[in-house]
Formats: C-alpha cells, sequence, structure tokens
C-alpha cells in the first residue's frame, strides 16, 4: 500500500481539511471517490481509521498512528523531488493570471516579489478576463489562475480564496443606502453582455425584481479599468449621477480621496468569492500545490 501514495494523499488532505468535501475540491475528485480511497486503506489494515462528526471528521488511534507514518513519508518524498530539481538545476518561470479586478487592485506590488523568493523563482503576471485565464490554464500556458467567479469547467480545479462586495459608484455624493426604485433614476455604465460580473448582476437584479431594460445606459465597457475611467471621465451632475457596480477593492483608494461614492441596496449584500484555479492535469503537482497554499495563506 505505501507504494500508493495517491490514496495515502487522499487520507493526508482529508485529515488536513478536516472534511471528506473540502478534501474533494482540494483533490479534483468526487467526494464518493474519496470516501472509496479512505475504504480501500481501512480495508487493507483491518482497522477504521476516520471517524464522520457532525463538525468535520475525527481520527481513531489507528488513524493517528498511520497519519504519522504517512507524514514521514510525505516529507521524505518532498526531500527526494527537491534533490532532483538541485541535480537538473530546474529554474523556470512560474506564470500566474488574474482577472482584471484582482491583478490591477487585489494583488499587492510586493505579492509577485514575496511569490518569486519563496519558489526560488520568476513570476509573471498575465491580467485578462475570468474566462481567458481559464483558457490560457486549459492551453497551458498560465500555471495558476486568480479569478473573480466560477466559471465552471471540468478541466479546473476551483479553490476558495477571498470574499469580495460588489458596491455602487458614482463620482458624486449619492445615497449610501438605496431603494430598489432608487436604481432606476442612475445613468448606468454597464459591463459588456458577454462580461460573466454582468450575467451574476442580471441574478441579482432578478431577485431584486428590477428590470435593467429599464435602465439609462450610458454606456457597455469591457472590463473594471474601463469602469472607472468611464465614471472619472464622467461630468459630475448630482442631479443625473453616473453609476456603476464594481468591487469595492477597485474603488478603495478613490473613496479614501473623496473622489468616489459608494451605495449599498438596503437589506442586499452583493457578496462573491475570489478563487485560485489550476489544471486537474496539476492536482499532484507538489510545485503547484505548495504555490496554491501559499496563495492560500494570506501572502497575497
Amino acid at each position: 500500500m505505501l507504494k500508493d501514495f495517491v490514496k495515502l494523499e487522499t487520507f493526508l488532505t482529508t485529515v488536513r481539511e478536516r472534511s471528506f468535501s473540502r478534501a474533494s475540491a482540494k483533490l479534483g475528485i468526487s467526494q464518493p471517490a474519496v470516501t472509496q480511497q479512505i475504504k480501500f486503506i481501512e480495508n487493507h489494515l483491518g482497522a477504521t481509521i476516520i471517524e464522520r462528526k457532525k463538525n468535520g471528521i475525527k481520527l481513531t488511534a489507528e488513524g493517528e498512528e498511520l497519519y504519522k507514518i504517512v507524514v514521514r513519508l510525505e516529507k521524505a518524498i518532498q526531500n527526494a523531488e527537491m534533490e532532483v530539481l538541485k541535480i537538473i538545476n530546474k529554474k523556470m518561470t512560474f506564470r500566474l493570471g488574474a482577472s482584471f479586478t484582482i491583478g490591477t487592485y487585489v494583488i499587492p506590488g510586493e505579492c509577485l516579489t514575496n511569490l518569486s523568493k519563496a519558489i526560488n523563482n520568476d513570476v509573471t503576471l498575465t491580467i485578462d478576463l475570468s474566462q481567458e485565464i481559464i483558457n490560457q490554464i486549459k492551453d497551458k500556458k498560465l500555471d495558476v489562475g486568480l479569478i473573480e467567479s466560477p466559471i465552471m469547467d471540468n478541466d479546473i480545479i476551483y479553490r476558495e480564496w477571498l470574499e469580495d462586495e460588489l458596491v455602487i459608484v458614482s463620482n458624486v455624493p449619492i445615497p449610501k443606502l438605496l431603494q430598489t426604485e432608487d436604481l432606476y433614476n442612475f445613468q448606468w455604465i454597464c459591463r459588456e453582455e458577454t462580461s460573466h460580473t454582468r450575467k451574476m448582476l442580471m441574478e441579482v437584479f432578478d431577485d431584486l425584481g428590477v428590470s435593467c431594460k429599464d435602465f439609462k445606459m450610458r454606456s457597455e465597457v469591457r472590463n473594471t479599468v474601463a469602469v472607472l475611467q468611464a465614471i472619472k471621465k464622467s461630468k459630475k451632475d448630482p442631479a443625473n449621477p453616473v453609476v456603476s457596480i464594481i468591487s469595492k477593492h477597485a474603488i478603495a483608494d478613490e473613496v479614501q480621496k473623496g473622489e468616489f461614492f459608494e451605495a449599498r441596496i438596503r437589506g442586499y449584500n452583493m457578496m462573491r468569492k475570489f478563487y485560485v484555479i489550476y489544471s486537474k492535469e496539476n492536482k499532484r503537482n507538489a510545485y503547484i500545490d505548495n504555490i496554491v497554499d501559499y496563495i492560500l495563506s494570506g501572502n497575497c
């Protein structure tokens, strides 16, 4: 069994994530597959190693002993990998992709420098639409991506990273809490129809019973940067505010300086998740896994 580290890796991940479902998400396999692999180990040992609890899992005494052994085995494998890398003097450029909001406004400047030092390799950053980041990962042009929306693809592993809030923004003061009927009084700068952010907002407005077709549409733009530029260049007319919906991260500096004003819809929070993504082909790639863990730990 020790030769089959795939099942042992499933065991380690389940213990560390303290959940069969979270282990499934991290490994990029179904939850029944996780259960099946744990069951295989238990049948091989003739002992129960994990007990399911309401708030997660608990290792049995046999499970605790197995965990200690497998951790030692994992470290030995990692050390061996490092020795191999030294032999071949492997030097590569790590290719990170990010959607416009994340790449431009969320990732601090020192993140890429710190990541480069952590992995002892150069790091490049590509900024594009979330769908394009996914496409480039599938085409092996990027190693890891950071996207704003879970555009689901069977070839991609999605890991929840940060929580984001979308807010209504204008270059003139508007009420901090808006009624749904107030939305019809603004001039709107919207994302283009193919944008996943726009599709998400359409679902929000449907929940609120708001008809976007009745909005006063000023223009459609492609990305967050274009939205901000359009608002900045708009005439400051308190009687006819120009507004859009955007990540609070993207306007934090302008709000602090008093250049932009943000508002929320009364009784409704527009929340979404940012995700770290990578190819399922790399789900057992220690190099990629270490970088993903580095990002998820809050270093970026």
